[in-house]
């Protein structure tokens, strides 16, 4: 096989472009709390959810790819350990290290611990990299997080347990793989080919922890309440596959072409913002005011972050392998 069948032609990066891609992909992750949270209290534990999400996602890509694009399931010898890393880290370990955080601390701990990410990519980005950032990007960085913990009102019901804090950093670790890893494997895997790839390695990992066997696939059929409709549990499913996890991972490694890691990380942030206001608008779950204020906070450093990515992007090491 030759190469041209694995590694499309690397396209010209579009920083507008780049931005939009990872704000759909912040969209369509945003989503995923409130579609899979009835179908857990329909009866379908967490793990449950999460094997169903990346399992079926992972079917849907294989036969998709497989129809249209089959080429972008050939893999050189030299992809498998990229490929086994970005599904290992970014889609396995995202999900299992967050659910088993959210299990043991308070959920508002666990989403913090989780979107810590940008820190440690700009950490990587400096140190390991060796890219100066701008100031600009460091205090856009720490307003976004500031921002965050009051969205996620960290303060309430704040209990030490030292594996769920470690649960929820590795669930950071694992996210800023899912951004690195994945800004890597675009510069020569086309996005598609590289989501298929790791939502299947993902869904064989997430299915030895919650096998298909032990899942209650009688509570499918039961009706669910879903704002003001009550659909059953297998069409909230379907849209967590379809919208929340498809959709969600192809867009945002699209836009790793266009934005780099450290860019798109904190961008990215604007999903804990959208999962909240769609958990307001349909399971009636209000925000409060410090939320509302934490989420201006955010989306402030979101922006100012952006602002100077044209200063990073433009430096062609960020893409070099480290």
């Amino acid at each position: 096989m030759t190469a041209e069948l694995a590694t499309p032609s690397r396209p010209v990066a579009h920083r507008g472009r780049g931005i939009v891609l990872i704000l759909l992909a912040a969209l369509f992750f945003g989503t995923s709390g409130v579609l899979g949270k009835p179908a857990m209290q329909a009866g379908l534990s967490p793990e449950q959810v999460a094997a169903i999400r990346i399992g079926l996602s992972a079917i849907v890509l294989l036969a998709l790819v497989a129809v249209f694009r089959p080429k972008l399931l050939r893999v050189r010898k030299r992809e498998w350990p990229l490929l086994l890393a970005y599904g290992s880290l970014g889609v396995a370990g995202v999900q299992l290290m967050y659910f088993l955080a959210a299990g043991r601390i308070p959920v508002g701990i666990a989403i913090l611990l989780e979107f810590t990410s940008p820190v440690l990519i700009a950490l990587w980005v400096r140190f390991v990299r060796r890219v100066r950032l701008p100031r600009a990007m460091w205090a856009g960085i720490a307003l976004a997080m500031a921002g965050l913990m009051l969205v996620a009102q960290v303060w309430e019901g704040l209990s030490l347990d030292v594996v769920g804090l470690l649960a929820g950093l590795g669930a950071a670790v694992c996210s800023a793989g899912y951004f690195l890893l994945g800004e890597r494997g675009v510069a020569e895997r086309d996005p598609l080919g590289m989501v298929t790839w790791g939502m299947t390695i993902g869904a064989v990992l997430v299915c030895v922890v919650a096998p298909p066997w032990t899942v209650p696939w009688g509570v499918l059929g039961t009706a669910t309440t879903f704002g003001p409709w009550h659909p059953p549990v297998w069409l909230l499913l379907i849209a967590l596959v379809l919208i929340a996890t498809v959709l969600a991972y192809a867009t945002g490694m699209t836009a790793l072409r266009h934005l780099p890691a450290s860019v798109a990380s904190v961008v990215g942030l604007v999903e804990p913002l959208i999962a909240a206001a769609a958990a307001w608008l349909l399971l009636g779950e209000a925000l409060s005011w410090i939320q509302a204020a934490g989420a201006v906070v955010l989306l402030s450093g979101a922006y100012i972050v952006q602002l100077n990515s044209h200063v990073v992007q433009t430096d062609s090491t960020l893409l070099e392998a480290p």
